[in-house]
C-alpha cells in the first residue's frame, strides 16, 4: 500500500514531510510550555473569589434562615405575652428601663424577658420532677426531693432578673471607668469650638475601642440632642439609660451650661479631675484590702505545706529516735 492509495495525490515524500513538520511543531510547543512561567496568582484569585462568593451565598442563607427561625420564635412569645397582657402591666416600662440599662434596647427584648420570667419555672420545674420523681436521678428523701422541685421553680423564677442585674452591673462598671478619659476628650472638642452633639459624636467614635459602651451611650444622645425637640430631655434619658451619680453630674453640668451659658470646658475639666482621683481611690483601696484578703488563702494553701517542709524532716527522725528505744 502506497501513500497515494491513502491520500489521493500524495505520495510517500510528501507524507514524510508532512510527519516532520507535525512533529518539528510538537516538539516547539513541548519547548515553549516548558519554558514558559506561569502566574498561578491569577487563578488563585479567581479560584479564591469564587470559593468567596459561595461562602457569603451560605452565610446570606444561613442568616436569613436564623432570622426567619427568630421571628417565629419571637412572634410566639409574643402572642402569648400579649395573651397574658404581660406588655400592658405596670412593671412593663420599669423592667424596659432596667433592661436599656443592661444594654438590651431591642424592641424584642421586653417579650423576651416576661416569656422567659414566665416559662423558665415550669420548664425547670418540670425537668427537676423528671429527674427526682420519674427517673430517680437522686436517691432522695421525699421532703428533699420535695425541696429541689420548689428550689428549681424559684430559680426559674429569679434567673431572668439575677442575669438582667448581673449584665447591669458589669455595664455601669464599664462605663464608670471609661468616664474620665472621655470627658478629657470631651473637653478638648468643646475648647476647639465644637458644639454638644458634635463633640459627644466625636468623643464617641474616639472612645469606641476602649469603652464601647460608653461610645453607644454618647452616640444616642448626640442623636437625641438632634432630633428631640427638648435637649434636657436627651441629657435626661442619658442619666436614665447609665444610672450612674457620676454621669448624674456629667448631665447637671451640661444642662447648666445650656441654661445659663456658663464656660462649658471648665467645669468639665474640674468633673474630669474629680473622676479621676475616685478612680485612683478606689484602686488603692482595693490595693489596701488586698493583705487582709490574702489572709485566709495564706493559711488554708501555704502555710499547711510550709508546716509539712520545715517540721516534716524533724518529725520523721524523732520517729525514727523513738523507734530505736524500743
Amino acid at each position: 500500500m502506497s501513500a497515494g492509495d491513502l491520500i489521493p495525490g500524495l505520495d510517500m515524500a510528501d507524507l514524510i514531510t508532512v510527519m516532520a513538520a507535525l512533529a518539528a511543531g510538537f516538539a516547539v510547543y513541548a519547548v515553549w510550555t516548558a519554558l514558559l512561567v506561569r502566574d498561578p496568582m491569577a487563578g488563585r484569585i479567581k479560584s479564591v473569589g469564587l470559593h468567596r462568593d459561595e461562602l457569603r451565598q451560605a452565610m446570606l442563607a444561613a442568616q436569613g434562615n436564623r432570622a426567619r427561625r427568630r421571628e417565629t420564635t419571637v412572634d410566639f412569645m409574643r402572642r402569648v405575652a400579649q395573651r397574658l397582657k404581660l406588655l400592658k402591666t405596670r412593671q412593663a416600662d420599669a423592667i424596659s428601663l432596667r433592661l436599656a440599662q443592661a444594654g438590651f434596647r431591642s424592641k424584642d427584648a421586653l417579650v423576651i424577658y416576661l416569656f422567659a420570667k414566665l416559662a423558665l419555672p415550669f420548664a425547670l420545674g418540670g425537668v427537676a420532677v423528671v429527674l427526682v420523681y420519674v427517673s430517680n436521678f437522686w436517691a432522695l428523701s421525699g421532703m428533699m426531693k420535695l425541696f429541689v422541685a420548689i428550689t428549681a421553680v424559684i430559680a426559674g423564677a429569679y434567673a431572668p432578673e439575677v442575669f438582667v442585674a448581673n449584665a447591669r452591673q458589669k455595664r455601669q462598671h464599664a462605663l464608670q471607668q471609661g468616664l474620665p478619659d472621655a470627658l478629657d476628650l470631651l473637653v478638648i472638642c468643646t475648647e476647639a469650638g465644637l458644639a454638644l452633639d458634635a463633640a459627644l459624636t466625636r468623643v464617641a467614635r474616639e472612645t469606641g475601642q476602649a469603652c464601647p459602651e460608653l461610645a453607644e451611650e454618647l452616640s444616642i444622645c448626640s442623636v437625641e440632642l438632634g432630633f428631640l425637640p427638648d435637649r434636657r430631655q436627651a441629657l435626661d434619658n442619658l442619666s436614665a439609660r447609665t444610672a450612674l451619680a457620676s454621669i448624674r453630674g456629667v448631665v447637671n453640668t451640661l444642662q447648666q451650661t445650656e441654661k445659663y451659658g456658663t464656660p462649658l470646658s471648665l467645669s468639665l475639666r474640674v468633673l474630669s479631675t474629680e473622676f479621676r482621683n475616685d478612680r485612683m481611690m478606689r484602686a488603692e483601696e482595693k490595693a489596701a484590702r488586698l493583705p487582709a484578703t490574702l489572709t485566709v488563702p495564706l493559711i488554708m494553701f501555704i502555710l499547711p505545706s510550709l508546716f509539712i517542709v520545715l517540721l516534716g524532716p524533724a518529725v520523721i527522725s524523732a520517729i525514727d529516735g523513738l523507734g530505736g528505744l524500743k
